[in-house]
């Protein structure tokens, strides 16, 4: 029965990606808005809808190592595996306002929720204010749409091709019914994907923390995953890296935020290994985009080999601290000692070097 729950989910993943990556890359065309925008909203936000499910579900079942593990565990997942498999299938070419915008909110968000968990909780004030931040984003993001479409409709208006316009409000509908139906399922089909890895999980007597970072997480990640590569493939590269940057900020400021709200006077509690590590981690990784997007604004294959190695080994990692395994001194040791300061040098290296490039092309 898991097994099937788990092919079924995988199925509806791939198809609702499909539906929901060509429904937003067009209806982005006919509104004139820019295909990043809409992979900061529509499909960032649509695409965790998975994770806001899983984490405040969690907290009312009394389960928030679940749900905090959930997040942190997906937001180092989107960055490492979900941009380093979509930079295998092709180099991605990243946005100027990732850079100078998004990235840094991102950055923002994972620093104040680094501060916040300091304690060992997020109250429902903390959880309030992620709220309102995460509202306070959308509709900055809403209205910098308004703005690219306005004028857009403004240089269409001077092209004057009215037949065009009403082929537009034509293709509305179908654009609008593939983007419901994609998420719907996205959502459904990562419903069935959890349901059976957390079985398959606690038939092995895992704990709920590892669970929530790495099962969970990547059974809810996994319409991240699926529309960031169908966006590569289709060669929708904005979408592609949007999605990840946006869900990213979505599931710290939304899901955490609404998970901290419902838990009640007590809190949302977090547990020391997430404290002591794993929080650390995905700051880190938010910190790595910014360098890596900023040499030569492109994710090169070999920089996203290096992310998906970096996921592999540090699901490594907590497959070895759960089990107190004899190997977890020795691993942890190359990791530190050998793999990440080659890997600094490697990235300061390639960016002086992609640098000197442009200049001597100017």
């Amino acid at each position: 029965m898991n097994l099937l729950m788990f092919a079924g989910g995988l199925v509806l993943l791939v198809l609702g990606a499909n539906a929901l990556v060509r429904g937003a890359s067009k209806l982005a065309l006919s509104f004139g808005i820019s295909p990043l925008v809409v992979g900061l909203t529509i499909v960032a936000f649509g695409t965790s809808a998975p994770e806001m499910a899983v984490s405040v579900g969690a907290v009312l079942d009394g389960r928030t190592d679940i749900a905090v593990g959930n997040v942190v565990g997906s937001n180092v997942l989107n960055v490492l595996f979900i941009l380093g498999v979509s930079a295998l299938i092709t180099p991605l070419v990243v946005n100027v306002q990732l850079i100078r915008q998004e990235v840094p909110i991102m950055l923002g968000a994972s620093l104040l929720l680094a501060v916040l968990v300091l304690d060992g909780r997020v109250s429902m004030i903390e959880g309030g204010l992620l709220v309102v931040l995460m509202l306070a984003y959308t509709a900055f993001l809403i209205v910098q749409s308004r703005r690219e479409t306005a004028a857009a409709q403004d240089d269409f208006a001077r092209e004057n091709v009215p037949a065009e316009a009403g082929a537009w409000d034509a293709r509305l509908p179908v654009q609008l019914l593939l983007i419901a139906v994609g998420l719907a399922a996205l959502v459904g089909g990562s419903d069935l994907l959890v349901q059976a890895a957390v079985n398959f999980a606690k038939a092995l007597g895992v704990s709920d923390v590892v669970i929530g970072l790495t099962i969970v997480a990547a059974g809810t990640s996994m319409p991240e995953v699926a529309a960031s590569i169908t966006a590569a493939v289709k060669g929708e590269r904005d979408i592609a890296v949007g999605n990840v940057v946006g869900s990213n900020t979505f599931n710290i400021l939304g899901c955490v935020g609404l998970s901290g709200l419902v838990s009640g006077s007590a809190g949302l509690g977090i547990a020391p290994s997430v404290l002591a590590f794993d929080i650390w981690v995905m700051l880190a990784v938010a910190l790595a985009c910014l360098p890596v997007f900023l040499t030569g604004r492109e994710i090169a294959r070999w920089e996203g080999a290096v992310f998906v190695g970096y996921y592999l080994a540090y699901v490594a990692y907590l497959i070895l601290a759960a089990q107190q395994h004899d190997a977890l001194p020795a691993f942890s040791g190359v990791m530190m000692g050998f793999v990440l300061p080659l890997t600094i040098v490697t990235l300061v290296v390639a960016m002086f070097g992609r640098r000197s490039a442009v200049q001597g092309k100017g």
